[in-house]
């Protein structure tokens, strides 16, 4: 049996035994339950910014992903970006 996670490709459940409970997904055994997210967690805090054509991004903050969009000249090789300051990675 498999599962289609949203974003994912399918993943086997594999029966009862697949995740034991207190397994990373937080869920019972057999379920593909992702666990819950700590607000407060910094890992979990996503920046949002525009990614300027010499690979700076550009020198303000954005409130939501709509008003980076809405500000950023892709036309012009501006690129919208998320990022997670903790961990310096993209996402």
């Amino acid at each position: 049996m498999s599962t289609v996670v949203a974003g994912g490709p399918a993943r086997s459940t594999g029966g009862p035994a697949a995740h034991p409970v207190g397994s990373p997904t937080g869920g019972p055994a057999g379920l593909d339950v992702p666990a819950a997210v700590d607000p407060d967690d910094p890992r979990e805090h996503i920046e949002v910014g525009v990614l300027l054509p010499n690979g700076r991004l550009a020198g303000r903050r954005f409130a939501s992903r709509a008003e980076a969009e809405a500000w950023a000249r892709p036309d012009e090789g501006e690129q919208v970006v998320e990022f997670n300051l903790v961990c310096e990675c993209s996402m």
